[in-house]
This record gives C-alpha cells, structure tokens and sequence, in this order.
C-alpha cells in the first residue's frame, strides 16, 4: 500500500496521527504490565502509523462511546468499533476484520434459560453505556428494561448491585467475572455476533475511507490480523473473512 499525500493529509490534519483505542473491549485492547496500552486493536494502529509514515498518538477511552464520540467529533482520526448504523452516521466503517460473540448472564437461580426469555416484562437487562450490545438491544428489546453501566467491564458490578436480572456483553469478560463472582451461568446461546471494524470520520472523503477499508483487508490477507490475535492470547474472538 503506498498513500497519496492527499490520503496522508486526510488522516494526519493535526500532524500526528490520532488512533482512538477503547478498553472496555478488553478483547482487543487493554492495560499491559506497565499501564500502557496494548491488545490487537493497538498493534493494528501502529501497522497502520507505519504504512502512512505518521507519528502515532494513542488516544485512550475506557468505554465504546467515548470512543466512538471522539472520531465522530474529529478529536482522534480513526479508531476500532463493532459496526452498528447508528454509529454510521458519522464514521465510515471498514469491513470487520473481527467477530466476537455477544451473550446473556443470569444468577444460577434464574428462571431465564433461554435467550427468548430475556425480553420480557420486569426484567432488567444491564449493559455497558454506548457499547454495541446497548446499541443493539435498545432496538431489539421490546418489553425488558435496560439498564446502563457506565463501562463494559464494569457490567457484572452493576448487574449484582443493582439486583437486575441479566447482564449483557463480550462472552470472555462474562466468563471471567462469573468465574471470579461464582453464583452465575452464560446462557448458552449467543444473542449477537460483533463485526468488530475500523473506522474513520465520513468528513475526511470517500478517498481516505477506501484506503483504510484496503488496509483492514491487507491485515487479514497477509495473517497480521490472526498473528495478533494469537500473540495476545484471544480466545473466543474469530477472524472475519475478506469483504
């Protein structure tokens, strides 16, 4: 891949290139033994600061929305989200170069069993604020009630404190936090699979847009996408196939 300087420009208005990164996912992105973040999400920014030639400048969010809002708003020039049209109204996604399972916990003593059960009368359902599971339930669920935790990973608090009846999002920090907490089970089907893509804001053209959508499937062509995933030890998450 070799950028014009037009798509240079386009990515790097400030001089730095701005990478916003999301540790609410911690699938992709988290804190590494000196506090520094690490994960898939930041090996790609750096592969991407690379090819563009730019000084990289991590950004760094402890939930999806405030991710998502600073690329919206042009306070960081990309960055890594589940795809959702809601979030399309501002940021042009890449096809997902991840796919990560959404699922339902519940106390062991919960009647719920089945996925079906979940949307119904009385029951609350907590997910993290502004993260793709809240996105899409707030569209699917019809007569359960959704509760907001302000971060992804702070879900399973929330969910016990608050007395709710489900908590909601990435299958790996439910199975760790159940593992920890005891007392709770997944449900055993998924409720949604995350197309985890990048993004960038529709203001910088169509041009920088295609670029980035040509990088994400040069990653995954090239194995880079899968080396990560590997390196970091994922579990769970799965290589999406090319667009």
């Amino acid at each position: 891949m070799t950028p014009t300087p037009k798509i240079c420009s386009a990515f790097s208005p400030t001089g730095k290139l701005r990478a916003s990164i999301n540790l609410g996912n911690p699938i992709l992105a988290s804190r590494t033994a000196d506090g520094a973040p690490g994960g898939v999400s930041v090996d790609l920014a750096r592969e991407f600061a690379r090819v563009l030639g730019a000084e990289l400048e991590l950004v760094v969010f402890d939930s999806a929305g405030e991710s998502v809002e600073a690329v919206a708003a042009e306070q960081a020039d990309f960055g890594f989200f589940a795809i959702d049209p809601v979030r399309g109204v501002d940021i042009a996604f890449t096809a997902p170069y991840v796919l990560i399972e959404g699922f339902y916990l519940v106390r062991d003593d919960s009647p719920i069993c089945r996925n079906a059960q979940v949307d119904a009368a009385g029951n609350r359902v907590v997910v993290g604020k502004g993260s793709a599971y809240d996105l899409f339930l707030t569209r699917e669920l019809e007569q359960a009630e959704i509760v907001r935790s302000p971060t992804s990973p702070t879900v399973v608090a929330t969910f016990l404190e608050s007395g709710a009846d489900v908590a909601a999002g990435v299958r790996q920090q439910l199975e760790a936090d159940a593992a920890q907490q005891g007392g709770l089970r997944l449900l055993e089907q998924r409720f949604m699979v995350i197309q985890q893509a990048m993004g960038v804001p529709k203001s910088r053209g169509a041009e920088a847009a295609a670029f980035l959508a040509q990088f994400v499937e040069e990653m995954k062509a090239s194995g880079f996408v899968a080396k990560a995933l590997a390196r970091h030890r994922i579990m769970g998450a799965s290589l999406a196939p090319a667009a």
